[in-house]
């Protein structure tokens, strides 16, 4: 943190601002932006960018690491007892009305096994600090969490504009997590597929986070569908191609419950 300060008083304020303006108008530029609907219009807007890093030391970052890898389990946990054993409801830690009483609650889903009994792949935690510097969860996303398209970009976007800042700093790299995502999409097809076919389910460009969508599609290689190019036969999901069907064994979908057929 000393560092990035002391480098940082090196740099006049009017550079600064100027150096934050580029970068405004290089993500506009680049498209990596989100849609917003209003009543009138539909505008793009870009993540708002800041020039001053957060920085999170290495040992802190270990310990939010270690807590979100236990957030994530203990959350799978709690969601294979409801869909199982019901435990939790039995010695009475969670009222049975909070569960069964909630609109995302799925009966069809009671008794089914998934694999590596995981509900939830992807988990967006939101964190805060509190007034005393600690970090706090303020809600978990395990439904479709977006964001992470930006943080890739903002990070290629401060190595692109403030070099002198971040020479020689050891970082670790965002740069992989395309690959970290198909990793973990390819490992819960089924067992008897050697080279799954991915695809990411989007409900299309009029969605607020559709450059995501096409982002991680891009990096992970994989297509890009809509509902339209999908087809079911045999108990099975199709994708449609300019060859013809083609099987598709796993669906990392961008688009919440209420809107699925």
């Amino acid at each position: 943190t000393e560092l990035i300060r002391d480098r940082l008083s090196r740099v006049r304020l009017a550079d600064i601002l100027k150096r934050s303006e580029t970068a405004a108008h290089e993500l506009y530029n680049l498209g990596i932006t989100f849609l917003i609907n209003s009543e009138r219009d539909a505008v793009d807007r870009i993540l708002p960018f800041d020039v001053i890093p957060r920085v999170i030391s290495a040992a802190e970052w270990a310990h939010l690491e270690a807590g979100c890898i236990q957030r994530v389990t203990a959350l799978n946990l709690f969601l294979h007892d409801i869909y199982h054993e019901q435990k939790i409801i039995r010695d009475g830690v969670i009222p049975a009305e909070l569960v069964f009483g909630n609109a995302n609650y799925r009966p069809q889903m009671e008794g089914a096994q998934v694999p590596f009994n995981t509900y939830i792949h992807i988990l967006g935690i939101d964190l805060v600090r509190d007034g005393e510097g600690v970090f706090r969860v303020l809600e978990d996303n395990g439904r479709v969490p977006s964001g992470v398209s930006y943080v890739v970009e903002n990070r290629h976007m401060m190595h692109r504009l403030f070099p002198d800042l971040m020479d020689n700093i050891p970082l670790r790299s965002v740069d992989n997590y395309g690959l970290k995502l198909l990793e973990a999409t390819s490992a819960i097809a089924p067992p008897a597929v050697m080279e799954p076919q991915v695809v990411l389910l989007s409900p299309g460009s009029y969605n607020s986070a559709y450059f995501e969508h096409s982002y991680l599609a891009q990096k992970m290689g994989i297509p890009l569908v809509e509902g339209r190019d999908l087809v079911v036969e045999d108990d099975a999901v199709w994708m449609r191609t300019t060859k013809g069907l083609r099987r598709v064994d796993v669906i990392y979908r961008r688009i919440d419950d209420d809107f699925l057929d």
